[in-house]
């Protein structure tokens, strides 16, 4: 297992190499000067030529590119143009948010998807089912933006009880990680987007997990569990479910590195700070650094879920072996 991780870990890194060298190059590639954003256009010509100089555009592709992976080795992405601030430093700032809204979201939608999915397999062909497929359907197919503009409308506007944008009530400073994230204020502030982005990704779990079921339930050993005279919940969530959450544990993996930057219109309705949004005011600014940044770490955490969910493939079924 050791040889294998340290085997992926060695792909791993050529891969994030190859995708940085891509993005760079496409980056490079977009039409449009990066100083119009940094450089005050009522300055004379001279002022925006020290900046491209300041900020190297004037040297060939080659050099930039070889400066750039030579600070990428020491996961060092330069200072934003627009912040003027390293872009570490504005990443631990963003990922936070995004994370925690995310997690919450994965949390709810998985635990319901997967005891709900668990159900409606054991209950085929029943109203339940459809009702569940039904409903689950529904939130994928519905735009998060509708969704979430009903939910404020509903849940902030009229009946007042959660706050409709924002990561914190105005005026409200915060310099920990706990004065920030561990408040009330906080938690009031991600319901909201936390309960759209779940009732979004419901349908993944709950129909991966009832397929799943349906499959397993026809197995021999789940016939011989009901013959024993096994009670339904030892057969369904002892011998049933665990055998069948190997593909729910792989979308869930790959869930998390592709939520990181897929959920921008939930973070602009709400008015999250998160990093979804960040994202794409770099690309509009040509923040190149910011945005190479950005894309890099969401690169490497989804390769790096991948892993996670090999390695938990093992552990649920010991039939599985790495080599």
């Amino acid at each position: 297992m050791l040889k294998y991780i340290a085997r992926r870990v060695g792909i791993m890194t050529v891969m994030i190499l190859l995708i940085a060298t891509m993005i760079f190059f496409l980056f490079r590639a977009m039409p449009g000067d990066a100083t119009a954003y940094i450089v005050d256009p009522s300055m004379p010509p001279e002022a925006r030529e020290i900046a491209r100089e300041r900020y190297g555009f004037n040297d060939s592709k080659w050099v930039q590119y070889t400066i750039f992976m030579k600070d990428l080795v020491r996961l060092d992405f330069g200072n934003s143009y627009f912040y003027g601030r390293p872009v570490m430093s504005l990443i631990g700032e963003r990922l936070p948010a995004t994370l925690i809204l995310m997690l919450t979201a994965m949390i709810f939608s998985y635990i319901i998807g997967i005891f709900g999915g668990a159900w409606m397999a054991w209950k085929r062909g029943s109203k339940l089912e459809s009702a569940g497929i039904t409903f689950s359907l529904i939130f994928r197919s519905a735009p998060t933006f509708w969704v979430g503009l009903m939910m404020i409308l509903l849940f902030a506007a009229k009946l007042r009880w959660v706050p409709a944008q924002g990561m914190r009530t105005s005026g409200y400073t915060g310099d920990t990680f706990a004065e920030i994230f561990l408040n009330l204020d906080f938690l009031r502030h991600l319901i909201l987007p936390s309960l759209v982005a779940g009732l979004y990704f419901i349908a993944t779990p709950l129909l991966i997990m009832r397929n799943s079921m349906l499959e397993v339930l026809s197995e021999d050993y789940i016939e011989m569990a009901k013959a024993k005279g096994l009670k339904e919940r030892t057969i369904l969530y002892k011998h049933a479910a665990r055998n069948a959450l190997l593909p729910v544990v792989t979308a869930g993996a790959l869930f998390i590195g592709s939520a990181i930057g897929g959920q921008v219109l939930i973070e602009y309705v709400f008015s999250w700070p998160g990093l979804g949004r960040e994202i794409v005011q770099a690309v509009t600014r040509r923040d190149y650094p910011l945005a190479q940044g950005a894309f890099i770490i969401i690169s490497a955490m989804l390769m790096m879920m991948n892993l996670v969910a090999d390695i938990l493939y093992a552990v649920l079924d010991p039939r599985i072996s790495y080599k």
